[in-house]
Formats: structure tokens, sequence, C-alpha cells
């Protein structure tokens, strides 16, 4: 009977150790990765699974994916997907309701495939959701774990290290939105001026320690003003949301739009010469000459723009200095001709 109690009191107090370091990770850090690999580690600590992994619900596609995988099928894991309701996690996913199976292969639900993919062989398996409020976020899957001695309080304990998980989640999720918020401009959606010089520092130093060019190019719609005059603000709005959404269209995925202020747009072209920004910067003006714009409004408005171009290190040695030669070479358009490109060292474009 003593040996008895002395055991339980070693497992309450493993317990409680597992749980202050996660609380303390949860705490002291805002990394979801770093957070979740504590809350992971700890399960296998105690639990000593052959291999374990966090599945997370990709809700788009309605797929689960292996967001984090340990053993000997790590990464073959890391390449696989499985349908919501695919295999015993995707039926946790679904319904939401931990499962453990002490034999896999008494249960219809287990997912041969898997075990095909990887070459491995699953005996047991302990499934938990991560759930934030009326949804599930992923699951966690212990697998080949002794089964000995597991039961309602080891899944309850594991239940608790999974909420944990779903509150780190949650909160990494909150910080990412506030994150947006406080770098996107709402009316375009695009990147707005103050993210744009936090980036540009970064390309300043990344290009300088590699050798690199980069060019900014800077655009000023042609007579946006009579937009507002004519038709109203809120038409005004929905050009430049449009208009935003096009250029960013038809911009590499390593490039980078923002809007500067009012009907001004600047476009970030990492690793790019001046030749080559400057076919960037005729596809744009002839985006402008060819598209018609708030057509849902049945307007079919048809604005220009007034382009600018200044590429580091040629024309310029940091941030600040790289958007006044691009805005400069913009209103050499802007007092001259408008709806064509002016380049730094160069001149109008003919």
């Amino acid at each position: 009977m003593t040996e008895a109690i002395g055991t339980e009191k070693k497992r309450q107090a493993s317990e409680l150790n597992i749980f202050h370091d996660v609380a303390k990770a949860l705490t002291s850090s805002l990394d979801l990765d770093s957070i979740l690999q504590t809350i992971m580690e700890k399960m296998a600590e105690y639990f000593r699974p052959d291999t374990w992994s966090l599945l997370m619900v990709d809700e788009e596609r309605d797929e689960l994916y292996f967001a984090i995988a340990v053993g000997d099928a790590a990464d073959t894991l890391k390449s696989m997907r499985l349908k919501v309701g695919e295999g015993i996690a995707g039926w946790v996913a679904r319904n939401g309701e931990p499962v453990v199976v002490p034999d896999v292969y008494t249960d219809p639900r287990f997912a041969k495939r898997v075990d095909q993919t990887t070459k491995w062989e699953t005996q047991s398996i302990i499934c938990l959701p991560l759930r934030s409020k009326h949804r599930v976020l992923g699951v966690i899957q212990l697998v080949n774990v002794n089964m000995q001695g597991f039961g309602d309080n080891e899944l309850f304990f594991l239940q608790a290290l999974c909420d944990y998980a779903a509150i780190a989640i949650e909160n990494a999720k909150a910080v990412e939105k506030i994150q947006e918020l406080t770098i996107t401009d709402d009316c375009t959606g695009l990147f707005n001026a103050r993210h744009l010089y936090k980036m540009l520092e970064s390309e300043v130093y990344r290009s300088s320690r590699f050798a690199h060019e980069f060019t900014v190019v800077f655009i000023d719609l042609d007579h946006f003003k009579q937009v507002n005059d004519t038709h109203g603000h809120l038409i005004g709005s929905k050009l430049l949301g449009e208009v935003g959404f096009a250029i960013k269209a038809h911009l590499r995925l390593i490039d980078s739009a923002f809007r500067y202020g009012g009907d001004e747009f600047v476009v970030l072209l990492p690793q790019t010469s001046k030749d080559a920004a400057l076919i960037v910067a005729k596809r744009l003006r002839d985006l402008f000459r060819n598209s018609c714009f708030c057509k849902e409004e049945q307007l079919n408005l048809n604005v220009r723009a007034s382009i600018g171009m200044a590429t580091f290190p040629a024309d310029a040695q940091s941030a600040h200095d790289i958007i006044r030669q691009a805005d400069e070479m913009m209103y050499m358009v802007k007092n001259t001709t408008r709806d064509n490109i002016s380049v730094a060292q160069r001149g109008l474009v003919k």
C-alpha cells in the first residue's frame, strides 16, 4: 500500500513539473513552434511513444498536415497529408473527441496508407484533439505507447496538455492578426508605408551583404482627384482597392506591393536590376492603359499612372534615399507627359 502511494505521488509530481514547464513556455514566449515543441517533448518524455506527431488542420483544403513529426518516419510524414475523416487522426479532427486504440488492427478507422508509405508498424495509437471553441485546430498523435497502466488519469493529463497547445495556437493566431493589422492598408489590402521602410532596411542590408541589386518602383495615379470629384470617395476607395489587387497580381511571389499614401503605390523588386525592373514597370504601365476598373458599378474607369524607378546601389545608398529617388522620377513624369516611366540616371522612357 505504501509503495502504491509513493508511486502515485511520484506520478503527480512528474505531472506538476510538466505543467510548470509548459506554463512557463506559454508565458515566456510568443514563438508558436518553440511552445509546441516544448509541449510535445514533455508528452514524449512522460509517455515514451515510439513516434509522435502534431497534425494541423488546413481548413481551406479540409486536410491534416504533419506540422511536427518525431521518429524514424518523421521526414516521410512531413510530406504526407490526410483528409479530415481519414484514419484515426482524421476521425478525431472531424469529431473532436479523443481516441485510445490499444490495437489498431481491431479498429476499422485505422489508415494503413500511412504505415505503407513510411514502412512503419503501428500497434497502438492515442489521438487527442486540439480544440478551440467549436472547432478543432489540430490533433496530437502518440504511436506505440506502453498501454499497460494507461487509464482515465493519463487521458485527462494528455487532454490538459492539448488544451495548453490549443491556447498557444490561438494566441499565436491573435498576435499574427494584430501584426497584419499594423502593417496592412485597410483600403487596398497591400502593405502600408511603415512596413515598406522596414522591408527596405532589410533589403538594403541583404543586398549590401550579398552584392545584389534591388529596384523600387513608385506609382502615382494620374488625375485620381477627378474620380473622387466625379463619382465620390466611395468609388475612389473601390478604385484604389482594385488597383492594389491588380498591381499585386502582376508581380512575382518575392516582390512586394505597398500603398504609400493617397493614390501612391510602391513596388519593391528584390534581386532585380534596372533593366529587369523596367520590364516590370512597362508591364504595370500597360496594365493601366489596358484595364477598366469598377466594372461592378458599371463605370469601367480607365486610369493611367506616372511611374518612377530607382535601383540600389547605383542610385541610392539608403532606404530613404531610394524612395526619394524613385519619387523624384515619378514627379518628372507627373510634371511632363504623365502616363509614362522615368528611370533614375536615364530619364523618361521613350
